[in-house]
């Protein structure tokens, strides 16, 4: 029985601007697969626990209040309870493994992957002066900077997207990073002064993908969901979170990937950096797009073997 107006599906999401935009996508990309009203589709905002401004303290590295979940746990908890019926997510955000009963199969074709760079006075990162103020959350962004300036003064700047470009305008910090993608998705991709080329700043693993959650026994919001799934992109992100997986990653960790698809065949670039950016390993390995999972286990296995132990301490 396909959603109405009267009986909506129901679409749970943060209520930042970014979060916001990305659910109305998936609800629009819905209404026209299904050749459905947009009110057959409703969007639920749920505030998280990393939304409550008086339990956290944005100028606190994330590591230090405990990370994860603290952007998903309410929301996952509305869907097991069948308050709604998906879940939109920035993937680049989300733990390779789901609470039990709930599945992430579904992915919205991918957006730019790169990284831009956010300045009022300077066009690129090489333009910044010695000792240059960078504000970023993101310990990979942090430990690829110091490895390619060590020079720079790494700040804390945390928020959404609005928030930081604020912090920036108010002298915070000289420069910080922003995913394209979501600027692209907020219509501020002109407030970038550069892009930058994956090949001098890998992006994050799964950087500018929309996932889509759901419970796993609800198979026909499995089949609705079905019509709007990007299978390339799939692809690409089988390979970057086996990778992650097998690196055993989360937010505390510098970890760098990304996937590009050449015919049949699928390329995995994959890095692990020091957290003061003191040493940098990288890989570059390719197999048939069918063994793309296998692939991003193979790289961990090769990345770890070369990194050693310790190599991921951040304390």
């Amino acid at each position: 029985m396909l959603p109405s107006p009267d009986s909506p599906l129901k679409i749970g999401t943060r209520g930042s601007p970014l979060a916001l935009a990305q659910a109305y996508e998936t609800r629009e990309r819905l209404a026209k697969a299904h050749d459905l009203p947009l009110e057959a589709f409703e969007v639920v905002v749920i505030t998280t626990t990393g939304d409550n401004k008086r339990m956290i303290d944005e100028d606190r590295p994330l590591k230090e209040i405990g990370n994860k979940g603290l952007f998903t746990k309410e929301i996952e908890e509305a869907m097991l309870r069948g308050d709604i019926d998906i879940a939109v997510h920035s993937t680049k955000d989300m733990p390779v493994a789901q609470p039990d009963g709930l599945v992430l199969d579904t992915f919205l074709p991918r957006e730019d992957v790169r990284d831009a760079f956010m300045s009022p006075t300077v066009k690129t990162l090489a333009d910044l002066p010695t000792g240059a103020v960078v504000g970023t959350s993101s310990l990979r962004r942090k430990a690829q900077l110091l490895h390619f300036r060590s020079d720079l003064n790494v700040v804390e700047f945390r928020g959404n997207v609005q928030t930081r470009l604020k912090k920036l305008d108010d002298g915070v910090a000289d420069c910080t990073f922003l995913a394209l993608a979501g600027l692209n998705r907020l219509g501020m991709a002109d407030k970038a002064a550069s892009a930058i080329n994956p090949d001098d700043m890998l992006p994050a693993i799964a950087q500018g993908a929309i996932g889509i959650e759901r419970r796993a026994d609800d198979s026909q919001t499995g089949d609705l969901l079905a019509a709007i799934h990007d299978t390339p992109t799939a692809q690409r992100l089988s390979a970057e979170r086996a990778l992650l997986a097998g690196l055993d990653g989360s937010c505390e960790t510098p970890i760098a990937g990304l996937a590009t698809l050449e015919g049949s065949t699928l390329r995995l670039r994959g890095e692990v950096l020091r957290p003061d950016g003191s040493e940098s390993i990288s890989e570059d390995m390719s197999a048939p797009v069918q063994d793309a999972a296998d692939l991003g286990h193979e790289m961990a296995r090769v990345l770890l073997k070369r990194a050693g132990d310790g190599f991921f301490d951040w304390r």
